[in-house]
């Protein structure tokens, strides 16, 4: 069988990928960035706040040398970090709420003024 055109299966491809996105948002279902980024506030905020640089050093070591493995930018990979640690080192979340998954019909409406 011969192959499609790289255009119709590309198409196609976004086509795929567009209904399963959709599929994700109506089940509510997060993505992988989603978690990955509440594991690392967590990991981050934790460590920091049991007073333990040494480790969180190396978790952000280890860190960088994954990302420069990749082809990622040692210097840049340490700024990404660093803001992201004075970020999540307060404990506060950081993270805004998804109103398209809380109120997926839209935000609610205010109740009508009554006058009595």
């Amino acid at each position: 069988m011969a192959r499609q055109p790289d255009e119709k299966r590309l198409t196609r491809q976004r086509e795929r990928q567009r209904e399963l996105r959709s599929q994700y948002v109506a089940a509510k279902r997060p993505g992988r960035d989603d978690v990955a980024r509440t594991v690392l506030f967590w990991t981050i905020r934790d460590i920091a706040r049991q007073g333990t640089s040494g480790v969180l050093d190396e978790f952000l070591n280890r860190t960088v040398r994954m990302l420069v493995e990749q082809g990622f930018d040692e210097r840049a990979c340490e700024e990404v970090l660093d803001e992201l640690v004075a970020k999540y080192r307060t404990g506060k979340s950081p993270f805004r709420r998804k109103i398209h998954l809380l109120f997926p019909d839209g935000p609610p409406m205010d109740e009508p003024d009554h006058e009595d």
